[in-house]
């Protein structure tokens, strides 16, 4: 395929080092030179190009566009470093472009279209953000129970105890005794928040939950630490199982006309394999995904139909340059998305973002990017934190043109953490790999998508396209089998 000055090789990131933010900043700073020396570039080649344009993309550039000069750090340390975290968006936003195999150019203003300023400050850039993708599912659900989410609090904190070296062991009998003590305590507020349609279920995961803790106790007091975090991730899955079960109904009414697409009211489990072509390691590996239809019910549903009709596969990668791995544009000549056979045109959904602070509807924000409506400081309740993040790649330019093809994020977090990830409020995360991931790290461009396939959460999914087979015939009449002569 064509070469583009944006199309890195496989990308490697400065680690952060002891002395926190003034490295970063540093990186940064390297970082804003080549986004201006890109920004240059690529608008020369956009103007040499002559291929059509029919790329879809995945995160689009901005840069701050207000004309502002940088000031010289010495003479104004924070507005340089600021403009140079903007800029730095710039750069890695556009090397994160995601065009389909027969075209790699540019869109038109990279470096050069002006964007409100996303980020105000460096002070975030601090923070650890949540980086495990159960987490983050965990995280988005529908659940305002305040005892169980403290549990899970309390849960996930160990791992900052498995961080410090032999493990903080005091910190992690604090958090099992505090956990098993609300469980104990606070059971019948956790069960109240139940929905009774999932009450059986929801009172046999906080027995299995006390259970466990017990038995965390255990490993506890013995300081094995290797089967310390085994202990923490079967207690924070029975959480997640039990926080599943409080929510009732589904949060909000999807408004009109995306009500009548597919839909997935609820969440949907997706194994994907995937062939791996001249790799002695690897041959074939499969991936589970998980599909949030609480926070992304129109992307989810619209990917989650396109598995149902078996749209993905036989597809092969079509991206994979250590930044994105991407797949989704139909082989058909001149096709750029799913084409409806029904319609025969181009089927696409609207931008669907859900923001931590919502509206009284409880709606995500459709048709428009998070800056496009003033959240500049938002947080999508579905960020691009995790290793492997999947979202919805779209025209560059134009906020509802997603259709088929999607991208998995592959990236360090450390330089785009929430709150200041130039990619958060403006592309649909619809999912997170839970198992499997590394798979990604071996994957390349021309490996196939052997099969998509739902295995679970199937039921969620409402507003199918795809025709439900035919019913088989009915057996012949009694009266004609007795006038069947037999042998």
């Amino acid at each position: 395929r064509t070469s583009s000055p944006l199309t890195p090789r496989r990308a490697t990131y400065p680690k952060a080092t002891p002395d926190g933010e003034s490295s970063m900043a540093s990186t940064i700073v390297s970082f804003a030179g080549s986004a201006a020396a890109l920004g240059t570039s690529t608008s020369s080649r956009r103007r040499r190009s002559s291929a059509p344009r029919t790329a879809r993309w995945a995160p689009r550039a901005a840069s701050s566009g207000d004309g502002d000069e940088v000031e010289h750090p010495t003479r104004a340390p924070l507005a340089f470093l600021t403009a140079a975290a903007r800029n730095f968006g710039v750069a890695l936003a556009a090397s994160a472009i995601v065009v389909a195999p027969s075209a790699a150019f540019i869109a038109d203003g990279v470096g050069a279209a002006a964007a409100a300023p996303v980020i105000g400050d460096l002070s975030s850039l601090a923070a650890n953000p949540v980086q495990n993708p159960r987490a983050l599912l965990r995280n988005a659900l529908p659940v305002k129970n305040k005892e169980i989410r403290e549990v899970q609090r309390r849960l996930e904190s160990i791992s900052d105890d498995l961080r410090v070296p032999g493990v903080r062991f005091t910190g992690v009998e604090e958090s099992v005794n505090k956990s098993s003590k609300i469980v104990t305590n606070d059971a019948a507020k956790i069960l109240a928040a139940v929905s009774p349609a999932k009450m059986a279920d929801g009172k046999a995961a906080l027995a299995e939950i006390a259970q466990q803790l017990e038995e965390f106790k255990i490993i506890v007091a013995q300081k094995d630490k290797q089967e310390v975090p085994v202990a923490q991730q079967k207690v924070l899955a029975l959480v997640g199982r039990l926080e599943e079960d409080m929510v009732v109904g589904f949060p909000f009414q999807v408004p009109p006309p995306y009500d009548t697409a597919p839909l997935l009211k609820g969440r949907a489990t997706v194994e994907m394999e995937i062939k791996i072509k001249n790799n002695v390691n690897v041959d074939t590996g499969v991936m589970t995904i998980i599909l949030d239809g609480f926070n992304a019910p129109v992307t989810s549903g619209n990917f989650a139909d396109l598995v149902d009709r078996g749209f993905y596969d036989g597809m092969e990668i079509q991206r994979s340059d250590g930044f994105v791995v991407q797949s989704g544009k139909p082989s058909a000549k001149g096709a750029d998305g799913f084409v409806d056979p029904q319609t025969k045109l181009e089927r696409t959904i609207p931008l669907e973002i859900m923001p931590e602070k919502k509206d009284k509807d409880g709606v995500p924000v459709y048709d428009f990017t998070f800056e496009d409506v003033g959240k500049y400081r938002d947080e999508p309740v579905l960020p691009f934190n995790a290793f492997g993040t999947m979202a919805m790649a779209r025209r560059e330019s134009e906020p509802n043109s997603a259709s088929s093809q999607f991208f998995f994020l592959l990236k360090e977090s450390e330089l785009t953490p929430s709150g200041t990830n130039i990619l958060d409020g403006r592309y649909a995360v619809f999912a997170y790999v839970i198992d499997g991931v590394e798979l990604l790290r071996e994957v390349k461009a021309g490996d196939v998508i052997t099969s998509v396939k739902i295995v679970a959460g199937a039921e969620n999914l409402v507003n199918k396209s795809r025709a439900p087979p035919p019913a088989p015939p009915p057996p012949p009449p009694v009266e004609a089998l007795a006038d069947v002569e037999v042998v």
